[in-house]
Order: structure tokens, then C-alpha cells, then sequence
């Protein structure tokens, strides 16, 4: 796919845009001691953070949804969570200069994630791009979220852009079911949290990139 034939990039939010693993990991970690139990290295819950809320309740307390206790320390965190939503996220290294040529070629990006958009949105105020983004889409902005493709398919609508001329870029394996069950081309991200224990080499990705500013080179 020539650079002339694509119109628009998406990006998953959590692991791909944007490292908001010490947030979250921090809120966990808030969690962990107000309940008297000890606080887990960063690189203990990295892996698990693209799974939000059940991610890191799974990490840090063994618990699943459905388990009792889940849903008043689910509700716990989310709290914690909200208190300290862009104190350390940043974006991912080379990510800023990659939106800005994004731009500079006329191709519009924006942001296809299963975060709820209590968080997304009041997010990327944070990051300052939510002026820039052609679409923000959450995981509550549909029925079914990634690796349904509705989502994308929302994502596709606002930004007024085909699947066909569309990539989208994340780090799990929901993200390239979603993109191909949406009809675009997938991209794994290896830079990013790679935690749903299947290989990234498995995940039948059209390209699997090391750094954002490798989107440049197969555009």
C-alpha cells in the first residue's frame, strides 16, 4: 500500500499512543496498600495493563470478573485511576514527531480504544491532542468493543475515511482481529505492553513495527 493510498491511521490508546502503564499501575498499587497489601514492581504489572480494569484486579488480587470481590475494588481503583489519570502518561518515544507527519502528509489519525470514554477523553485533553485527533472512539462508544470491529468501523464513519485506506497500529491481539474483521491493514506494535500471552509473531499482523517511527517506512 502505496503512501498515496492511505488516508488515515488509527492508534490503540493504552501501549501504542500513549505509556499510561504508571498510572494505572499506580492506582493499582494505591489500591494494594489501602487494603494492607504490598505494592508490585512496575514491570510485575506492565504486561497486564492493556486489559484495564480486569488486567490489573487480575495482577493484584487474583480476581476475575464475576469473583465477589470484584466489583467494589473494581470500583475502587477506577476511583483511584480518575485521581491521577495524566499525572505520568506520556506518549511513547518518537510518537509526537510521527502525529506531526502524519499531519504534514494530509493523513488524519485518531484513536480506537476499549478504555471507557470517562477516561479516554478527559485523556487526551490531557495529552493536549484531543483538538487533533479526527476520532476518538471507546470502548463504550459501541455495543462491542475490540476485537469486534465496530469500533474501528465508528472510527472510520466520524473521520469520513474508507477501512480500505485506513491502518490501524496496536498492542494486543484484539487490535490486528479488529483491524482485519474491519477490513484495513494491521500493524503490531512491539513497543508496547504485549500481555495477552500469545506471541506477537502469531498474531498474523500485515507488519509488525519496533518503534513509532517505523510507521514511516511502510506507509
Amino acid at each position: 500500500m502505496p503512501d498515496g493510498d492511505v488516508r488515515a491511521v488509527f492508534f490503540d490508546l493504552d501501549g501504542t499512543l500513549a505509556d499510561t502503564a504508571p498510572d494505572l499501575g499506580g492506582a493499582l498499587n494505591e489500591l494494594l496498600v489501602e487494603v494492607g497489601r504490598p505494592a508490585l514492581e512496575m514491570a510485575v504489572l506492565r504486561p497486564h495493563v492493556s486489559a484495564g480494569t480486569r488486567g490489573m484486579l487480575g495482577v493484584g488480587f487474583g480476581l476475575a470478573p464475576g469473583d465477589d470481590a470484584y466489583p467494589n475494588l473494581a470500583e475502587r481503583f477506577l476511583e483511584l485511576y480518575a485521581l491521577r489519570l495524566c499525572a505520568d502518561t506520556r506518549l511513547f518515544d518518537g510518537m509526537a514527531t510521527l502525529l506531526d507527519e502524519l499531519e504534514q502528509r494530509d493523513i488524519v489519525w485518531g484513536v480506537v480504544t476499549n478504555k471507557p470514554a470517562r477516561f479516554t477523553e478527559p485523556l487526551m485533553v490531557g495529552l493536549r491532542l484531543s483538538h487533533r485527533a479526527a476520532a476518538i472512539v471507546s470502548g463504550d462508544s459501541t455495543p462491542k468493543p475490540k476485537p469486534a470491529p465496530d469500533s474501528i468501523l465508528l472510527a472510520c464513519e466520524t473521520a469520513g475515511v474508507p477501512p480500505r485506506l485506513t491502518l490501524y497500529v496496536g498492542d494486543d491481539l484484539r487490535d490486528i482481529q479488529a483491524a482485519h474483521a474491519a477490513g484495513m491493514r494491521a500493524i503490531a506494535a512491539a513497543w508496547g505492553y504485549l500481555g495477552d500471552g500469545v506471541p506477537i509473531h502469531d498474531w498474523n499482523a500485515d507488519a509488525t513495527i519496533a518503534e513509532p517511527l517505523d510507521l514511516l517506512n511502510i506507509l
